[in-house]
């Protein structure tokens, strides 16, 4: 039998089993550490041993029993810590110093030995029992070849965590720990050495690392950032351990390691946030998000429900996302012992009279409408659908907030309304009119819109598509070599959102600062090196990931704007900026809003994109005719619903029933 097979059995020995042998085998140890001592003794100075074999019954049983009401039987032995040797030398002290009372003060005859064998006894007795744990413990664990070589960057507390959580690991064992204090380089922890950051790619390349854990959790962004840059030049996977916050509050491990942080990828700060602003439209007040089950719609009501809202209503179309979301609010609520009522609603923005006898049955006072289709590709090929969610559901919801007395309505926009070239950025762009229009008529609702970039990590997002493109060894696809785009991360555009819907005063634009550009093509080359691997292309064929260029899709850009006619305003907050835009009177966008709900009516795709063509400025499509699926199945022509012919089939049903 081979060490594994032996391993493998005595793993698959029950618990109670494995405890007795334990037992067994320390009461042996104990005895034969007291022989010895006895042994020791008369060999040095001619001590004889005392009152028989009494004493080797007595004194193991007295040992066992003190561990065993220690707990030192409960813990895993594959899994032995440093914490279990000190366990062990504990109670081996108790035991000798008890052996040593019931000598002097109860004059026990069995335990009538000289101090000098209790004392070589001790030292034996304790040696033994943490020697047997370690080298169960190898036995068990497996030889640590068995293990993937790690480097844990950063030897501060969460290293040491990390490093000792490693040592039990079934997975990883640290070979190295590096730091950018100088004077640790040379000590160790855990017995792992602490280097400098100029031996990484020797001790990468000496030991076959494929991994670094970042165990960082409270430096700079900044010092973050400049670390990850060099370790992208090594193509070594990077993790990190959760941060600092959530460490603090209980919410992570320090073992649970994560991919590299969003805002790092950016290379970039995040948006400072004003707890004044925050508060305004949402503590003590009803906040009601709608599309709530979304990327920005759920991460709003995690914040909105952080800042003390006397109601918070979930406004969803999707019975599984609002499900879920539901369920985690009520978690939190309960966790945190919140008072805050959580309303789930199934429903769609296109029903004003649903939403309406919402918003007056709940007393909502604050609108997030982040209810809207937003993929270019899909919205540019679902004309109709489209319009009717992003434009009518957005009136809809918007005249219904004034008529049940909403004080405050915030639109969830994108960059992708200036200058529009796609379907989905020209319905964003009215919605904005929309609200602009119903502004100027005296609306009692303070109605105002925040428009910013790209957001990481929400569905659809360019990293979420990379990491699962490069788990799948590629290949990783951009559109076009010079596509730019702006980032913002999740929590960072909620945060603004709120903020920036308390400045309004009516018909407002807000701008986020987001920031730098990113060329999507350094973004998918960091990724690629960050998870361990190489781009595969003209200068590195031996990489094994390509990048791909696809070409641009139907209505996309290579840049984006945020901006209208260049002109903007600062307000309070230094990351937020008011648009200086021309709007439309509110009679012109009633007409349009009569206009579309014809054409949505009629599915008159081509003439609906006409329509958007004439009533948005700036608007320039990339193709000249409708791209919508049905449009083109049937010919390109309007589709009119057949009355008669459906009345005869809700006849026919009607007499079958």
């Amino acid at each position: 039998m081979n060490t594994l097979q032996l391993r493998r059995r005595l793993l698959a020995w029950p618990t109670r089993l494995k405890r007795s042998v334990l037992v067994v085998s320390d009461a042996l140890l104990v005895s034969g550490c007291l022989a010895l001592a006895w042994l020791y003794m008369g060999m040095t100075r001619g001590t004889p041993a005392g009152h028989g074999w009494a004493q080797f019954i007595l004194a193991p049983a007295l040992a066992v029993g003190l561990l065993a009401s220690g707990g030192f039987y409960r813990a895993m032995v594959r899994y032995a810590s440093f914490q279990l040797q000190l366990v062990a030398l504990l109670y081996m002290t108790a035991v000798a110093l008890t052996m040593l009372g019931l000598r002097d003060v109860f004059d026990v005859p069995a335990l009538d030995l000289p101090r000098e064998v209790i004392v070589l006894f001790w030292l034996m007795a304790s040696l033994g029992l943490m020697t047997s744990r370690s080298l169960m413990s190898v036995l068990l664990k497996g030889p640590s070849t068995d293990r993937a070589p790690v480097i844990v960057y950063g030897a501060g507390t969460a290293g040491a965590k990390l490093v000792a959580a490693l040592g039990v690991s079934k997975q990883f064992r640290a070979i190295a720990l590096i730091d950018d204090d100088r004077r640790l380089v040379g000590r160790e922890l855990h017995g792992v050495r602490v280097a400098s950051p100029e031996a990484l790619p020797a001790l990468i390349a000496r030991h076959g690392v494929r991994r670094v854990l970042l165990a960082l959790p409270s430096i700079s962004r900044g010092h973050r950032r400049e670390i990850i840059a060099r370790l992208s030049a090594l193509c070594v996977h990077v993790q990190t351990v959760p941060d600092i916050a959530d460490l603090v509050a209980g919410r992570a491990r320090v073992d649970e390691l994560q991919e590299v942080d969003a805002l790092d990828l950016l290379g970039r700060e995040p948006v400072a946030s004003d707890k004044r602003l925050l508060a305004r439209c949402v503590r003590d007040k009803v906040v009601m998000v709608t599309g709530a089950g979304g990327s920005i719609g759920s991460e709003l009501c995690r914040q909105i429900l952080a800042l003390g809202p006397q109601r918070l209503v979930l406004f969803e179309i999707s019975e599984h996302a609002l499900y879920r979301l539901e369920h985690e609010l009520r978690s939190l609520v309960a966790r945190s012992g919140s008072t805050v009522e959580i309303v789930a609603l199934l429903g769609s923005v296109h029903h004003l009279d649903r939403v309406h006898s919402i918003m007056q049955a709940f007393g909502v006072q604050t609108v997030y409408h982040t209810a809207a289709y937003k993929h270019v590709p899909i919205v540019e090929t679902n004309v109709v659908e489209g319009i009717h969610n992003n434009i009518i559901g957005t009136w809809h919801t918007a005249e219904a907030a004034e008529a049940a007395g909403v004080e405050t309505f915030v639109l969830v926009s994108t960059d992708k309304a200036v200058n529009p070239v796609n379907v989905m950025g020209a319905t964003k762009r009215f919605a904005e009119l929309v609200l602009q229009g119903m502004a100027q008529r005296g609306a009692r609702t303070r109605f105002c819109m925040v428009r910013f970039g790209n957001v990481l990590e929400s569905s659809g997002s360019v990293v979420p598509l990379f990491r699962e493109q490069i788990r799948s060894g590629g290949p990783v696809t951009v559109t076009h070599p010079e596509v730019i785009r702006y980032f913002m991360t999740i929590p960072e555009a909620a945060g603004l959102v709120i903020q920036a819907g308390s400045m309004g005063t009516g018909g407002d634009v807000f701008l986020l600062d987001m920031g730098e550009p990113v060329a999507i093509a350094d973004l998918a080359r960091r990724m690629i090196s960050l998870s361990g691997n190489a781009v595969r292309d003209a200068e590195n064929p031996q990489g094994n990931i390509e990048i791909r260029y696809t070409g641009l899709r139907h209505g996309e850009k290579l840049y984006e704007e945020l901006l209208i006619g260049g002109e903007c305003e600062a307000t309070s907050h230094p990351r937020i900026m008011r648009a200086v835009e021309e709007a439309l009177p509110w009679a012109r966008v009633r007409s349009y809003l009569e206009r579309f709900l014809a054409d949505a009516n009629t599915f008159d795709c081509q003439h609906a994109q006409e329509l958007l063509l004439e009533a948005i400025s700036g608007y320039r499509p990339a193709c000249a005719q409708s791209e919508d699926l049905v449009w083109r199945k049937v010919g390109g022509a309007a589709v009119l619903p057949d009355r008669s012919t459906l009345e005869a089939s809700l006849r026919v049903i009607a007499k079958s029933a």
